[in-house]
C-alpha cells in the first residue's frame, strides 16, 4: 500500500509539472552529453598518445654540402663527425634512453626519397652528393626525449635535430583544450540543471502542501514524505542520462566509426565499447544531480 501511493504520488507530480520535468531531462541530457564527450576526448587522446609516441624518434640531420645553418659553417659533415654521433649514442651516458639507433647513408637517404617524391621536379634535380646523412634514434620512453636531443643539439656535423613528439604536441594541446572547454560547458550546464531540478522539486511540494499537511498529521516520516518529490527529480535526471548515452553512443557509432575511422585508418578511434564504460558513470551522475536538487529543496518545502 505504501509503495502504491508513493507511485500515485510520484505521477501525480510528474504530470502536473510535465514541462518543467521535460526541462530538467532536456537540460542534464545537454550537460551530461558535454561531460561524456569530454570523456571521451580523453580516452582519444590517450589512444593517439599510446600509438604515436611509441613510435617518436629522434633524428639527427648531418651537415651536407652547402648547408646555410650556423652549426654547418664549416662544411659538410666528416666521417669522423658522423662516427663521433654514433658513439655518443652508444655512450654510457645515453644508452638508457636509446632502444635503437640506425644510420641513413646519402644513397639510402637518395632512394628514399626517389620513392616518395618521385613525380616531381626535386627527384630529377637531386643527387646522390646533395643528400645528407642522418641518425634515426628510437627512444626506450619517449617521456625523456629531450635528453637525448639535448645531447645531440650544438655537436659538430649536426644540422639540425628533428624531435618527432614536438611536432605533436600541438596536435595535442588543441585536442586537450578541447577536452578543457567541454568540461567547461559541462558544468556551467549541470549547476543550470542543479537548479531547474531544484525548481521543479519546489514547484512539486508547493503544490501539495495541503497533502503533505496530512501526512504529517497522521505521523508520516520525513523520508516517507519527501520520497515522491525525489523520485520525480531521479526520473527526470535519469531520462536526460539514457538521452545522452544513446546520443554518444549514436555519435561514436556514425560520425567516428563509420565516418572518421573511414577517411583516416591509420588512426585507433574511440568506439561504442568506450561509451558503453562510461555509461554507467553518467547515470552515477544524474543520481548524483538528483540527489543535491533534492536536499537543497525539501527540507524547507516540506515543512509543515
Amino acid at each position: 500500500m505504501r509503495l502504491r501511493f508513493i507511485l500515485s504520488q510520484v505521477g501525480q507530480g510528474l504530470s502536473r509539472n510535465l514541462a518543467m520535468t521535460i526541462s530538467v531531462a532536456l537540460v542534464t541530457f545537454v550537460s551530461l552529453t558535454f561531460v561524456g564527450a569530454a570523456a571521451l576526448l580523453q580516452m582519444q587522446i590517450d589512444n593517439l598518445k599510446n600509438d604515436w609516441y611509441d613510435k617518436v624518434e629522434v633524428s639527427a640531420f648531418m651537415c651536407p654540402q652547402g648547408s646555410a645553418q650556423p652549426g654547418c659553417a664549416a662544411g659538410e659533415a666528416t666521417q669522423e663527425q658522423i662516427d663521433g654521433i654514433g658513439a655518443l649514442l652508444a655512450s654510457p651516458a645515453l644508452k638508457p634512453y636509446v632502444d635503437e639507433v640506425y644510420l641513413e647513408s646519402k644513397d639510402e637517404a637518395f632512394a628514399a626519397f626517389q620513392e616518395q617524391m618521385a613525380d616531381t621536379v626535386w627527384a630529377q634535380s637531386l643527387t646522390v652528393d646533395q643528400m645528407q646523412v642522418s641518425y634515426r634514434v628510437k627512444l626506450t620512453d619517449p617521456e625523456q626525449y629531450r635528453i637525448v636531443a639535448d645531447e645531440l643539439e650544438g655537436r659538430p656535423g649536426v644540422e639540425i635535430v628533428v624531435d618527432q613528439r614536438e611536432q605533436l604536441e600541438p596536435l595535442f594541446n588543441i585536442l586537450t583544450s578541447a577536452t578543457l572547454l567541454s568540461l567547461g560547458l559541462a558544468g556551467v550546464m549541470i549547476v543550470t540543471a542543479v537548479l531547474l531540478i531544484t525548481t521543479t522539486i519546489k514547484l512539486s511540494a508547493m503544490s501539495r502542501r495541503r497533502e503533505t499537511g496530512i501526512m504529517r498529521l497522521v505521523g508520516a516520516s520525513n523520508l516517507f514524505i519527501q520520497l515522491p518529490f525525489m523520485i520525480e527529480g531521479a526520473i527526470a535526471a535519469l531520462a536526460g542520462a539514457v538521452l545522452a548515452v544513446g546520443g554518444l553512443f549514436l555519435g561514436v557509432r556514425y560520425l567516428v566509426q563509420d565516418w572518421l575511422a573511414g577517411t583516416t585508418p591509420w588512426v585507433q578511434f574511440v568506439g561504442t565499447a568506450d561509451v558503453l564504460v562510461i555509461a554507467p558513470f553518467l547515470v552515477l551522475a544524474a543520481i548524483l544531480l538528483a540527489g543535491i536538487s533534492s536536499v537543497v529543496s525539501l527540507g524547507r518545502y516540506t515543512r509543515v
